[in-house]
């Protein structure tokens, strides 16, 4: 096999001209900062979670590039074209990764919150009346989907118009895009309620296959991409972030986060991002694995 890239969190290999395999890492990256530690079984619970929901959508009639799982820590994917140019993506365009990624927020929560704080997203905008207090963990009337860039440097917030236009996608095209990660959505509510999650916000990535079939792509649903709380205590007025939230609020809480968005606004270099504490990493670990059970339903 072929190394082919290094993402954040993922080694990633080609196998075939039509397959990749990723080698899910230790590693652990927030803020688009890769930390200088590793957390014990992180990457094959990812993998092992990410199995578990690709396996689980196919029995509903949706695809996804997944082919193989190869324990404990790799699986086998269909390969497609990084277009790294806007301008070379046309509506003809086949077998390639749509360079946008996909969130869908039912609870006001993480940098949505910073968001509204600053007067960037109203209360009409998420489905409120005008004159709504939105506070942190306030259920959304509706879900709110929103669009980032997947291949820039650090993700940039899109209009819906922007968004189809950089991924060359017709309305129909992102109408269907915006549904299927509603209807995935749906799938992991009505899964991970059973276990007493709430299901709070997430990114989907998808690609277009050689007959511009939709498909989901990379991973979903796991502490990495999609953020979880615990609904009996939410329920008595109680919010447990079962995300790496943790590591983002320690980062917020030393003063790093100010730091490095201070130096992004004011395009100054960036500061190294510090290596967690040993209790940190306990902490991050155990609830890596712990929620691995709790989502699937599957003994680690």
């Amino acid at each position: 096999m072929e190394h082919i890239r290094t993402g954040k969190v993922k080694e990633v290999y080609a196998v075939d001209d039509d397959t990749l395999e990723f080698v899910f890492t230790d590693n652990i990256s927030v803020f688009d900062k890769i930390i200088p530690s590793q957390i014990p079984y992180k990457g094959e619970t990812l993998c092992r979670t990410a199995k578990y929901w690709f396996t689980l959508l196919k029995s509903k009639g949706i695809d996804s590039h997944f082919k193989e799982y190869i324990p404990p820590n790799r699986m086998r994917v269909k390969r497609f074209d990084i277009i790294e140019s806007y301008d070379n993506i046309h509506r003809n365009t086949v077998n390639f990764l749509i360079p946008l990624e996909i969130i869908c927020r039912h609870y006001a929560a993480g940098s949505l919150i910073d968001r509204v704080k600053s007067g960037r997203i109203t209360a009409k905008q998420l489905g409120f009346p005008d004159e709504y207090k939105i506070k942190y963990g306030d259920k959304l009337p509706q879900p709110f989907i929103e669009c980032t860039t997947k291949l820039e440097a650090h993700d940039r917030e899109l209009s819906d118009e922007n968004a189809k236009k950089i991924a060359s996608l017709s309305d129909d095209e992102y109408s269907s895009i915006m549904n299927t990660v509603l209807k995935i959505d749906d799938i992991i509510e009505t899964e991970t309620t059973k276990r007493g999650l709430i299901h709070c916000d997430g990114k989907k990535e998808f690609g277009y296959d050689e007959k511009r079939n939709l498909v989901l792509i990379d991973t979903f649903g796991t502490l990495d991409e999609d953020r979880w709380w615990d609904a009996a205590e939410y329920e008595n007025g109680k919010i447990n972030d079962l995300s790496k939230e943790l590591v983002r609020q320690y980062y917020r809480e030393i003063g790093y986060h100010a730091k490095l968005m201070n130096a992004r606004e004011h395009g100054l270099p960036e500061p190294d991002i510090p290596a967690l504490p040993q209790d940190i990493i306990t902490r991050v670990s155990e609830l890596y694995v712990n929620m691995y059970e709790r989502i699937t339903n599957e003994r680690f």
